[in-house]
């Protein structure tokens, strides 16, 4: 670490992102002195650097909170976005980042580094568009802004490369909109890391924009291909059709993929322009390339495959939370804002070991499923995906071990001591607020599991919908908790 950047603190926002969550531990190998700013202190709970770093709770919109974030910061790491909040999420973007850059002016902020989307498209999308006006925004005041623009990023757990990974998994005939002709110039997260972390140590500071990205500029259906034949699949037969609008395609690939449709439309969006690096905004006039060079299309692909077959992906695209119905409540509520809580309560007392019984509880969901009917929590899952929420699809960043803030298909870990508690938030599209939790005790030399399924519903609409499928709760529920034992036992 250079020696005149000892004492610095740096602010890394969005660090229960993708890329956040990286960033920090990247910088805290360096030696960094490192905060965070998150809306939810409790999703960094899991991570394995929260208690090396000083956690700012707030919100980016609150200038208060931004004050509070940004003061005595001398790096700030702009990470923030707003495309699955509202459809209007251009003009919270650009408020968010005006604001981001006021409070930085305020707090004598040094230098603001932002990490946003190649825009030199002219026919470039909302999305694309919105990302350029938050650079502009950022670079409002006398701060220092350093833009790093980039295409698709593909590393394990991006949302880019599981749209990428699914859709060529599941299809080996496609038709396809003709953007899947247009170039891309994709990068690895590993390079993106590299770049921002760089950023840090620059001898000066830096007001310009500079596009990265990968050693290839190549097209969609071509990475499809690459994809296809690392995995040991057969060359996929790709027709072009005109008629798949953005909206069709991102519908669609909702459906086919465990991205959700709100966030894969501004991923299609931008694939219908050429993102592709303007030699004119090189960064290597700031940051030389990685002393062993930039991951090329195939290294990426085949980088990421490793990682997520060894089950090493540290952060996920389902860290950041979407947003749900506009009747249900925020997690931050106070107790008293619901009506009441409903619950349904199932208890067994079995021979199995704490521990047993433990491995299957914390292994549920995923690839694992959910210890019987099966059926049942599939339609309520493809239920959620047509009504516009993340269904069952999206899965666990690992099959066996979980840490608070990790999705787990419709559900996030809100809290988790091992061999004793798991409390599951639901992010499915619900009239109120529902947890799945399970509680573990010894008794007289027996392990006695509790499972709780509890529901705050909000308003009369709420109450029937929980009365509607109470019926299946005595399906899904004691059938859940006997095999449980059941897979606890036999293991």
């Amino acid at each position: 670490m250079n020696l005149q950047n000892q004492g610095r603190v740096y602010l890394v926002t969005g660090a229960s992102g993708y890329v956040g969550g990286r960033l920090v531990r990247d910088l805290l190998s360096d030696s960094k002195k490192v905060r965070v700013f998150v809306r939810d202190a409790k999703k960094i709970k899991g991570q394995s650097w929260a208690g090396n770093v000083e956690v700012i709770e707030g919100n980016a919109t609150n200038s208060a909170d931004l004050d509070r974030a940004l003061a005595g910061v001398h790096t700030a790491y702009y990470l923030l976005h707003s495309i699955n909040v509202a459809t209007d999420f251009e003009d919270i973007e650009s408020a968010m980042a005006r604001n981001f850059a006021l409070a930085s002016e305020k707090a004598n902020v040094q230098q603001i580094i932002y990490l946003g989307g190649i825009a030199n498209d002219e026919n470039r999308s909302r999305h694309l568009t919105s990302r350029m006006n938050t650079g502009t925004q950022l670079a409002s005041s006398s701060v220092p802004v350093l833009e790093l623009r980039a295409g698709i990023i593909i590393g394990s757990g991006s949302a880019s490369f599981e749209m990428l990974r699914h859709l060529t998994h599941r299809l080996p005939i496609m038709t396809t909109p003709k953007w899947v002709s247009n170039r891309t110039q994709p990068i690895a997260i590993r390079d993106v890391l590299y770049y921002l972390r760089s950023a840090a140590n620059l001898p000066k500071t830096e007001n310009r924009i500079c596009d990265i990205g990968g050693p290839e500029v190549v097209t969609y259906a071509a990475m499809m291909q690459t994809f296809s034949k690392l995995s040991g699949l057969r060359k996929r037969i790709i027709i072009q059709v005109p008629v798949l609008t953005p909206k069709l395609s991102s519908l669609w690939i909702g459906f086919v993929t465990p991205v959700p449709t709100s966030l894969a439309r501004p991923l299609v969006e931008s694939l219908i322009s050429e993102v592709v690096v303007d030699s004119r905004k090189s960064v290597t006039e700031i940051i030389p390339l990685p002393p062993e060079g930039l991951l090329t299309v195939s290294q990426a692909i085949q980088l990421a495959l490793t990682r997520t077959e060894e089950n090493s992906v540290d952060t996920r695209w389902s860290d950041a939370a979407f947003p749900t119905a506009p009747w249900q409540k925020a997690q931050s509520d106070p107790d008293w804002a619901g009506e009441l809580t409903l619950k349904d309560h199932r208890e067994i007392t079995t021979d199995v070991p704490i521990e047993k019984i433990w491995e299957q509880i914390e292994g549920i969901g995923g690839e694992h499923g959910w210890f019987g009917s099966g059926w049942l929590w599939y339609l309520r899952g493809l239920i959620d995906r047509m009504v516009g929420g993340v269904g069952l699809r999206r899965g666990r960043r690992d099959p066996r071990y979980l840490r608070v803030g990790d999705s787990c298909d419709f559900w996030r870990v809100e809290n988790i001591v091992k061999q004793e508690h798991l409390r599951l938030y639901a992010e499915m599209i619900l009239p109120g607020k529902a947890w799945l939790e399970f509680k573990l005790v010894e008794k007289d030399g027996k392990t006695v599991v509790y499972q709780d399924a509890l529901f705050e519903p909000r308003g009369l609409g709420g109450q029937i919908y929980w009365y509607v499928v109470s019926p299946f709760h005595f399906f899904i529920f004691p059938t859940m908790l006997r095999n449980i034992v059941k897979a606890a036992r036999k293991s």
